[in-house]
């Protein structure tokens, strides 16, 4: 993860009810040895994964990452070194589990409307302003509480249970 505090990157843009079969197709799990990034969103954008690098920021609409829960959904986006997600909305438990990685996945209502695919996007993750620097508009988030930011800044849940039991 990006040091906490501002992310930039490119835009990638992505509709409404992305599932995580469309980020992760489990029909590819089953024929072929592959790496995670190797199908990420091959449903749905097949040229996407030869064309996006570390750093690049997907922005998406309603309901990012619903259905079922499969790890590899999550995991892609370390893979690939996405720098964040910002969505209209979340599903409740790929926020959970995106966050429980360390991961900055953050919802914002009304964000999608701002950007298009190859804008700059600046998201402070402190404060939850997300930006569009490439048309200098940006919209207010509700801000992380401070447990999300703990677990954010430690590199996800599990590392943070380490540094707090070595620490007591």
């Amino acid at each position: 993860m990006p040091e906490l505090g501002v992310i930039r990157g490119r835009v990638w843009k992505f509709g409404d009810n992305i599932s995580t079969t469309d980020i992760t197709p489990h029909e590819m799990h089953k024929s072929i040895p592959f790496l995670p990034k190797d199908i990420a969103f091959e449903a749905i954008r097949p040229e996407w994964r030869s064309q996006v690098k570390p750093g690049d920021c997907i922005i998406a609409g309603k309901n990012f990452g619903f259905g079922s829960h499969r790890a590899i959904a999550h995991d892609v986006m370390q893979d690939l070194e996405i720098g964040c997600i910002v969505a209209d909305s979340i599903a409740r438990v790929y926020f959970r589990t995106m966050i429980g990685i360390g991961f900055p996945a953050f919802a914002c209502p009304g964000v999608s409307e701002l950007f298009e695919e190859g804008h700059e996007i600046e998201l402070d993750v402190r404060d939850g302003l997300v930006k569009n620097l490439t048309t200098g508009q940006s919209i207010q988030g509700k801000p992380y509480p401070p447990e999300i930011l703990e677990i954010l800044g430690a590199g996800g849940l599990l590392p943070l249970m380490r540094e707090r039991a070595e620490g007591s």
